[in-house]
């Protein structure tokens, strides 16, 4: 008997050895799943706290990119600053004060305010002396003039509006009454409209170069005139001006698509009342631009809007449809580009301020004391610096295109494998998903268009003269939120397209609008002459060089 005890206690203790085995098993297996899910939790977490802090940021935080010590050395320093840090420090090289050399020593130039611009019209006010104070008060003669003291001061003369009453005067033979005639009205761009050639001219340009809503402009209006004029009436004026100047439009756009360097870019617009569409779905406003056109590269810099319901490969086929093969594109990363480049076969440029920002977003969602400079988003970040400082100091040094490139397969060639490697050992060890992990992504994607601006010297290594170019129209945007139609989108695209070339090129917006409105209609008259005809478009060419 006690022999089977022991075989029963034995067994019992291997079976309670086997149960204990597997309840650690499934109490291993268990904590494994739950380590799994905390790490899943606290990646989830990580994000999430990613985007808000990039959304809290993007709301309150400064919207300058400037970030670590080394990047902000390198890529924001301005000219003024790396002058003063060769220069001695003293208190001759801390006056603000201008100076002029002279042998022998330095002497303070004489300070006040810039000159006034000679172009302005000028009306002297002249100031004299009553007549009992031309007396000398020693021998008492008369005193006579011998000259004038100067100055002048900024005026300006509000608003003035007028009425221009049109009298057509009519013609009657005094014999007979066949012949009666009426003198003919000259063309208008607005048949029968209410608004002068210059009235649109300056409604246009305060609202597309000033940025002041139509609905502000119609109370101004009403102020100075003493008139209430419906805004729909100057909303419908403007629609129609924006329509008719559709074929200055077009000759730009044949100009900037045959020239050999184009920058692209798009942005968000609201449009009320699209067919079939709500009125919060965005439609996008489409940006073109070059600083060369022509063929050789050497005409004026142009700068183009155009409104589409899409961003789709469709539109963009459009709007770059003619642009010669081997042209130079500069874009975003937005893939569409890149079926348009492989189409027209076009060398396409990525652009290093975007990749740059992806990076300063990865950085400033990290908490401020782990910011430095030896995080993965900061050795980045610096990395690109040195190539912005390269081509800052050649702009200091005015070279020219043959030196810029040289100097880039000198020195940028270096930055960019040191970049490329980075890229290389971490692509894979970050979480695609986190902000450092879709900066990585970016840079690794675009790699190829990223680097080849260091082939030439012609090429540029951003994107930022196109968004400096569409910037008049986000900050306008602010100002009116929105189209109220397609017509009034398309309006909206082709006289900002105008107005910005004229600012581009430093003409008058308003002067070249008001001429332009006031030669189109000759030129577009059924009724004009051959001679007429070819002479507005002789204008017209004339005016858009």
């Amino acid at each position: 008997m006690v022999r089977m005890s022991t075989l029963d206690e034995v067994a019992a203790l291997r079976e309670a050895l086997a149960e204990a085995v597997r309840l650690q098993a499934e109490a291993a297996r268990r904590n494994e799943a739950l380590t799994g899910e905390l790490r899943v939790v606290r990646t989830e977490r990580d994000l999430l706290q990613e985007k808000l802090n990039k959304l809290t940021r993007r709301l309150f935080a400064p919207q300058s990119e400037a970030g670590v010590v080394p990047q902000k050395d390198l890529f924001f320093n301005e000219a003024e600053g790396l002058a003063a840090s060769t220069e001695p420090a003293g208190e001759e090289a801390a006056d603000d004060d201008k100076t002029t050399t002279v042998a022998g020593h330095t002497r303070k130039a004489k300070r006040g305010r810039k000159p006034l611009d000679p172009a302005l019209p000028r009306k002297v006010v002249r100031h004299e002396l009553p007549e009992d104070q031309r007396v000398c008060p020693h021998d008492g003669s008369v005193l006579r003039e011998i000259g004038v003291e100067t100055s002048e001061q900024f005026d300006i003369i509000p608003q003035q509006v007028r009425v221009l009453r049109h009298e057509r005067v009519k013609y009657a033979c005094p014999c007979c009454d066949g012949a009666i005639r009426l003198a003919a009205r000259p063309a208008q761009i607005i048949p029968r409209g209410l608004f002068t050639e210059s009235a649109l001219a300056w409604i246009a340009t305060s609202k597309y170069l000033d940025g002041l809503p139509l609905y502000r402009q119609a109370a101004l209006l009403g102020r100075f005139g003493g008139t209430d004029i419906s805004r729909n009436t100057v909303a419908a004026s403007i629609v129609r001006v924006g329509q008719a100047v559709q074929p200055v439009i077009n000759l730009l756009r044949d100009e900037l698509l045959d020239s050999p360097l184009v920058f692209g870019d798009e942005t968000e617009l609201q449009v009320l009342k699209e067919p079939g569409r709500s009125a919060q779905t965005k439609s996008f406003m489409w940006a073109q631009m070059t600083d060369g056109s022509g063929a050789n590269g050497t005409g004026p810099p142009i700068r183009l809007f155009a409104y589409s319901p899409s961003r789709s490969t469709k539109t963009a086929r459009e709007l770059y449809a003619g642009m010669r093969q081997g042209a130079v594109l500069m874009t975003d990363g937005y893939d569409v580009y890149d079926a348009l480049a492989a189409e027209h076969k076009l060398v396409h440029l990525g652009c290093w301020t975007h990749c740059r920002r992806y990076f300063n977003d990865a950085l400033q969602a990290l908490p401020k004391d782990k910011r430095g400079a030896e995080r993965l988003p900061a050795r980045f970040m610096e990395l690109i610096g040195k190539l912005y400082h390269i081509e800052a100091q050649a702009r200091r040094d005015k070279v020219d295109v043959n030196e810029l490139g040289r100097r880039r397969r000198e020195h940028s060639v270096r930055v960019l494998a040191d970049i490329e490697a980075l890229v290389v050992a971490n692509l894979h060890a970050v979480l695609p998903t986190s902000l450092l992990g879709q900066a990585l992504h970016y840079i690794s994607s675009q790699w190829p268009k990223l680097k080849r601006y260091v082939e030439d010297g012609r090429y540029s290594i951003d994107n930022n003269v196109q968004e400096n170019a569409i910037r008049p129209f986000c900050v306008g945007r602010r100002a009116w939120l929105f189209a109220d139609t397609m017509a009034g989108a398309h309006a909206s695209a082709n006289l900002y397209s105008l107005l910005q070339t004229c600012q581009v090129n430093g003409i008058d917006g308003y002067r070249y609008l008001r001429a332009l409105l006031i030669a189109l209609p000759s030129a577009t008259h059924p009724r004009s002459s051959s001679a007429d005809l070819n002479r507005s478009r002789a204008t017209l060419r004339a005016g858009h060089r």
